[in-house]
């Protein structure tokens, strides 16, 4: 069959952010009749082009995210090539991310509600769940696993979807080399104790990084934290780790039994998957009757950020026997509580 493809167009708004090897543009993308689309593009630096294994991950990043379809996943549209290299279109979040989220927090002198804070992490955790038990078109499990949870890589919109992206060094069977054995991946603050020891990594190695975070959102300060890397190392491999409890006696009792268990360093004790996690995290939020929804956090983010306009209006009829966590038409100096 005959198939005709037309050049598709991309005109770059702004420059989102810039690292040491790439950049992310906001980015409309134009078709015919006028088509638009808001999107995100990530592109690679002229001076990192021609490291081929950073190419070769960056292809295979799209390749493996084109067939990960899920709403608590950054959805990539697109690998292009031009005269520059490689981009990839993806989805644009309008928003911020959760190391953002938290330093408002500190900022205005605030924790992170626990309820908000297991929110989140069972969004990205139900995410998680869905990538881990993702299958090829041959039927066989393609065995992904993200290696860079961290709160750089949680994205929330503003209408209150989070989002976990950057699959930038995930493995999986014939999209990306895992290279473990031979070499550290990811962030040492955030690793599991088998990924900092050079180890073979699967899903539950994603769960131990996401109890960091958790960890980190329920505390407020970096579980594994210090300049020094070896330190940072020797205190995940070998440092106690202490219940969110000592620092926030807010913490309820079976959210603190999650942290603790996704934090176990013998992996039969962990978590065995994020679908169970995710489980006991939407029981803790959800067994008493009503709790967070993305409505609900979407109301919080705006008050939150005021400065980042929703695209579309959240308002809308309210169920009788699931009343809102709060009015977002009154006026109040304060934030609204999660639930």
């Amino acid at each position: 069959m005959q198939q005709i493809v037309h050049d598709v167009q991309y005109n770059f708004v702004r420059l989102i952010g810039e690292g040491g090897m790439g950049a992310v543009y906001e980015a409309i993308l134009g078709g015919a009749e006028g088509f638009q689309k808001r999107t995100a593009i990530k592109t690679i630096l002229q001076s990192a082009s021609e490291d081929q294994e950073f190419v070769e991950m960056f292809i295979g990043e799209a390749k493996l995210v084109a067939d990960l379809v899920h709403e608590n996943i950054v959805q990539i549209y697109q690998l292009g090539k031009t005269a520059d290299g490689y981009f990839i279109a993806m989805e644009f979040i309008n928003g911020m991310n959760l190391e953002e989220f938290v330093e408002k927090h500190r900022e205005l002198g605030m924790r992170v509600p626990a309820e908000w804070s297991a929110f989140i992490i069972s969004r990205v955790a139900r995410g998680l769940e869905y990538a881990h038990s993702k299958c090829g078109l041959d039927g066989g499990l393609l065995g992904v696993v993200h290696r860079d949870v961290n709160p750089k890589n949680v994205m929330m919109r503003i209408d209150g979807v989070v989002k976990l992206g950057d699959f930038g060094i995930a493995k999986a069977a014939h999209f990306m080399a895992s290279k473990e054995g031979e070499m550290l991946m990811g962030k040492w603050m955030y690793m599991s104790p088998e990924q900092a020891s050079f180890l073979e990594t699967d899903a539950r190695s994603d769960i131990f990084s996401l109890g960091i975070v958790l960890h980190e959102l329920l505390t407020m300060k970096p579980l594994f934290g210090d300049d020094d890397l070896y330190i940072v190392r020797e205190k995940l491999l070998n440092g106690e780790i202490p219940s969110p409890r000592e620092a926030n006696p807010d913490v309820p009792d079976d959210l603190e039994k999650i942290v603790m268990k996704m934090l176990d360093r013998d992996l039969d004790k962990r978590y065995q998957d994020a679908q169970t996690l995710s489980y006991d995290l939407e029981y803790h939020l959800y067994h008493k009757g009503y709790g967070p929804t993305n409505q609900t956090f979407g109301r919080y983010l705006s008050k939150l950020f005021p400065e980042i306009k929703t695209e579309h209006t959240l308002a809308g009829s309210q169920s009788q026997s699931a009343p809102p966590a709060y009015d977002p038409n009154e006026e109040t100096a304060e934030l609204p509580p999660p639930s």
